[in-house]
């Protein structure tokens, strides 16, 4: 008598769905979590100190380019608007910081006005960055 064993029984797979499941839920995890830097792309000379230290990554971004024109988040907006536009950013933000970006021949009047209009709008903590500083 021959015995015969069949090849369907003798053999056991190994399911990877549950492991592809889990690789894209920690895909989705990690995207989720990292933080993005903007870019802004305004040409600044920025000033430089000797105290200068690194810039949090989750302050609202105001900068002040050579002209004098004023971009919050890479969009242009007039001297009157910034209160009101970084009332609204903040509104919504876990941090209550703003970051000045500023270039070195910006009138200190102008930059004494946005910092002002940033703390009328409730910015808890208004910082002026320089060229030690990311951003």
């Amino acid at each position: 008598m021959r015995r015969h064993m069949r090849r369907d029984e003798s053999r056991k797979d190994i399911d990877i769905s549950p492991l592809i499941d889990m690789v894209f839920i920690l895909l989705i995890f990690f995207m989720v979590t990292t933080t993005f830097v903007k870019d802004m792309k305004i040409e600044l000379e920025r000033p430089g100190a000797a105290s200068a230290s690194r810039a949090s990554s989750k302050s609202l971004r105001v900068a002040i380019d050579a002209g004098g024109n004023i971009h919050i988040d890479g969009a242009a907006v007039r001297p009157w608007m910034v209160q009101s536009r970084v009332r609204d950013f903040l509104k919504g933000a876990s941090s209550k910081s703003v970051l000045v970006i500023t270039d070195r021949r910006v009138p200190a009047e102008r930059l004494v006005e946005v910092v002002d209009q940033c703390r009328l709008a409730g910015a808890v903590d208004v910082g002026v960055a320089t060229e030690k500083e990311a951003g």
